[in-house]
């Protein structure tokens, strides 16, 4: 079968990776759908350090072909979106309804393919990347078959991530401010999560331009052109003069990690969502914090996946989250490196790989 293989040293599209059967407690699942997300190509750039080879992909959606024993809430022909959350469901963590917390389900990747008769690892429990993928049966949610499997495989990361780390993490409430960092796939879903919970003023910075309009439909009142205003902070004060409720940082650069923390009003939240490289710092004025003010990692949203995917996927269904208008460009999954191309250079705010 089909996939996008990284060997430590370049992606490429194969056609002779093999899959094993399910086992207990998991799901085959045939994807047709994934989209590409920036953690895809920091894998291949060394800004996720990942043990090759690996196959890609983590946010799709497809349709159920075996289920292992013991799995009952999905059958074979049930659509299903993919989250990359295999935790354990049993631990403390999981107990307190904080699956992201469970420590099973992280660096712990399994190697359920084959090439040539050599194991490849499974990037994020997910590898979305492939014709058939198996996951943990935690991380199959049922959606309904009238939501497009190429706006559905969004869901199960950036969805989960933008609009989670909004309602989940940092709680926004109605007549809350709102700045946002960065309008990529992250950031737009943060716009829009933003919108959903009732902020009343939510400010998009981004320094290229032509995305105003993507961003003003999901939800920004106020938008900044970093690359046309000396200072983009001063710019944020214009409109929010004693500053933000909440700054979400969606971008993983320091120096905008430090703006996120410096536009904050008192009592008000940083949330960081951009991934720098592993070994970086940020620094910040320590007696700014004394007012109340929280800077916060927020790892996939905060989510409970099996609530929260059900959620959006009828929250779209209703017209209140926008998921097609994500979706900037399809690529067979032969036109890889197309994809990550135009990924790379934010010419989409996400591409998505059909098989």
């Amino acid at each position: 079968m089909r996939g996008v293989v990284f060997d430590g040293k370049q992606a490429q599209v194969v056609d002779d990776l093999e899959i094993r059967d399910p086992g207990p407690g998991e799901v085959l699942v045939a994807v047709k759908a994934a989209g590409l997300c920036h953690s895809d190509l920091s894998v291949i750039d060394g800004t996720i350090p990942f043990p090759p080879p690996v196959v890609l992909g983590h946010e799709g959606a497809g349709v159920v072909e075996a289920v292992g024993a013991g799995v009952t809430h999905v059958a074979p022909g049930d659509h299903v979106s993919l989250s990359t959350l295999a935790n354990c469901g049993a631990c403390a963590d999981c107990d307190r309804g904080r699956p992201t917390m469970c420590r099973k389900a992280i660096g712990m990747p399994g190697q359920p393919f084959s090439r040539g008769g050599k194991p490849l690892f499974q990037f994020a429990s997910n590898s979305a990347f492939a014709e058939r993928t198996i996951v943990r049966a935690v991380q199959a949610v049922k959606i309904p078959r009238d939501v497009p499997l190429t706006s559905a495989a969004l869901i199960g990361c950036g969805v989960l991530t933008g609009v989670g780390a909004v309602l989940n993490r940092a709680k926004v409430d109605r007549g809350e401010s709102v700045v946002v960092i960065g309008t990529g796939g992250i950031g737009l879903n943060v716009l829009q999560g933003a919108r959903i919970a009732g902020a009343t003023t939510i400010v998009a910075v981004d320094a290229n331009p032509a995305k105003e309009a993507v961003a003003r439909q999901f939800g920004a009142t106020h938008f900044i052109d970093a690359s046309a205003v000396r200072d983009s902070s001063a710019a944020v004060r214009e409109i929010l003069p004693t500053g933000a409720d909440h700054a979400f940082e969606c971008v993983g650069n320091v120096k905008l990690i430090r703006q996120a923390v410096d536009l904050l009003d008192r009592h008000g939240q940083a949330i960081l969502l951009g991934v720098p490289g592993f070994k970086e710092e940020a620094s910040f004025l320590v007696s700014s914090m004394y007012l109340d003010k929280t800077i916060m990692g927020c790892r996939y949203g905060s989510s409970r996946p099996q609530r929260d995917i059900a959620l959006y996927a009828e929250l779209y269904r209703q017209g209140r989250l926008l998921l097609d208008e994500l979706v900037t460009e399809v690529y067979p999954v032969e036109d890889f490196a197309k994809a990550a191309d135009d990924a790379h250079h934010g010419r989409v705010a996400r591409g998505v790989l059909t098989f």
